[in-house]
């Protein structure tokens, strides 16, 4: 690709606009960075899963435009682990008359259910619902009240973060 090319690419691209002075777009990052950061220490000080707080964080930034949405998003989210606790134990069983099958026919049925409430006002959150999933198939816990305790607890901890650095940067950083 010639200079040329290269310069017409970068001009095409759309730029960051950033509506916030350069102080206050600092004062933003840095709060956020030191509530992640103590969500981290926090989770990591409980024996909590980093990674499963996380899911928690993103959950809240899904949709942040109101609390509204956010707390509908931390239920979708947790819905989601629900639901994925909920199609494993399908696919388990359901194998043994659908055999290879058993995967597909769960994963269409979850599908149909996620993307079918798209357009409900709280629970309409398929990105969370998702998250929810792969964090119940990703942590790899037993089926028992105590991981779902477990989920629920670190994944709050990850939204109760998220809504500090929104009120904290609604307070000082807007």
């Amino acid at each position: 690709m010639s200079s040329t090319q290269v310069q017409e690419t970068r001009q095409a691209l759309p730029q960051a606009n950033h509506s916030q002075p350069r102080g206050k777009f600092i004062l933003w990052t840095l709060i956020a960075s030191v509530v992640a950061a103590f969500a981290a220490w926090l989770s990591a000080a409980l024996d909590l899963e980093v990674w499963v707080m996380f899911a928690g964080f993103i959950a809240w930034f899904a949709r942040p435009t109101a609390l509204r949405n956010s707390v509908a998003a931390m239920l979708c989210l947790w819905l989601g682990i629900g639901i994925g606790a909920l199609s494993h134990i399908a696919t388990g069983a359901l194998i043994p008359s659908l055999d290879h099958m058993a995967l597909p026919v769960v994963v269409f049925l979850v599908a149909i259910l996620i993307v079918g409430l798209r357009a409900h006002s709280i629970l309409g959150n398929m990105l969370t619902w998702f998250l929810g999933m792969v964090t119940f198939f990703a942590a790899e816990f037993d089926l028992a009240a105590a991981s779902f305790m477990h989920l629920a607890f670190a994944t709050g901890i990850g939204g109760l973060a998220g809504y500090s650095c929104q009120t904290l940067n609604r307070r000082f950083a807007e």
